[in-house]
């Protein structure tokens, strides 16, 4: 039976300057994904690189990854950093983490006094932890944002506290964030060489589950995954793209599609999308069909996805 999802719901406001701004948010906001970025690192895809937003009793409590122009998706998605209790990152390619500077100075703008809880993987292959990548753009001293040092201190601003995840655990996850009835866990993914995590929300009303790049070489994601509701893959690559380089950072369509089957998610959402890929989008997306039979949706920048559309 095909899943009926209201993606979005549109309202357009005048401004001063007689410009229409537009604001894009979920119809459904009790316990909705909502994709921010569904691009890559190339600009040839004409998209937001990678980022999502986790509705959650009527706010965007959470958020995964931040790259480049989520900032202007978050505004637009109608997302207010007042009400974000965590931001998990993946990993620290740019295009995950170019606009994390952008979005939490806004912060300098409203009154907050709870802390924002920002998890990432443990460093390694040349890339930070995430405690050593706060530190690189906010410490007073040395940081390359150091007139934003009050996130780390408090002052004149809400703290964030890092988490760093061990990236190489083995099997089990690490779980980064426990309260309002909602469970998030995270788990290492082989992206290549670069540390890199998986996130996944667990709630009485369903979980979802959020892969960013990956092989799809470590088959303890398929336990990780299980159950989930909504499963997130990326397409970043197609299945005639190179071993060397190209699939040994991310996962081809057909074993996108495999992963998917084991998992068997009530609904599938392929992210990270780069140009070529989306060249030849009706080819992926048909070969991960091959395998995969449930609801598969190809995201667009701030297209929504309710849990309870699923759950009918």
């Amino acid at each position: 039976m095909k899943i009926a999802i209201k993606c979005l719901t549109f309202s357009l406001s005048l401004c001063s300057a007689n410009v229409f701004a537009t604001t894009i948010e979920p119809l459904d906001k009790d316990y909705t994904l909502q994709i921010l970025g569904s691009g890559g690192p190339i600009s040839d895809d004409l998209r937001a690189s990678s980022g999502a937003v986790i509705w959650w009793k009527g706010q965007s409590k959470f958020m995964i990854d931040a790259g480049g122009a989520t900032f202007l998706r978050f505004g637009q998605s109608g997302a207010k950093l007042e009400d974000l209790d965590f931001l998990g990152i993946t990993h620290f390619h740019t295009d995950h983490v170019a606009d994390v500077p952008a979005i939490l100075k806004g912060g300098y703008f409203f009154n907050r006094t709870n802390p924002l809880y920002i998890a990432g993987p443990t460093g390694g292959s040349g890339f930070p932890s995430l405690t050593g990548y706060i530190n690189a753009l906010f410490n007073p001293q040395y940081g390359a944002y150091a007139y934003l040092n009050g996130l780390t201190t408090g002052d004149g601003i809400f703290p964030i506290i890092p988490i760093d995840v061990p990236y190489k655990k083995k099997k089990n996850a690490t779980v980064v964030y426990n309260k309002d009835d909602i469970v998030i866990s995270a788990f290492g993914i082989p992206h290549g060489n670069v540390p890199c995590l998986a996130y996944r929300f667990d709630t009485k009303k369903g979980s979802i589950v959020i892969s960013a790049d990956q092989n799809g070489t470590n088959s303890d994601f398929i336990n990780f995954a299980k159950g989930a509701d909504i499963l997130v893959m990326p397409g970043a690559i197609h299945e005639d793209a190179d071993e060397e380089v190209s699939a040994f950072m991310h996962a081809k369509p057909s074993t996108v599609g495999k992963i998917a089957a084991q998992i068997n998610p009530k609904l599938l959402v392929i992210d990270h999308w780069m140009g070529m890929s989306l060249k030849k989008q009706k080819e992926v997306l048909e070969i991960i069909k091959k395998y995969y039979h449930g609801e598969v949706f190809a995201a667009r920048d701030l297209s929504s996805y309710p849990i309870t559309a699923i759950k009918k």
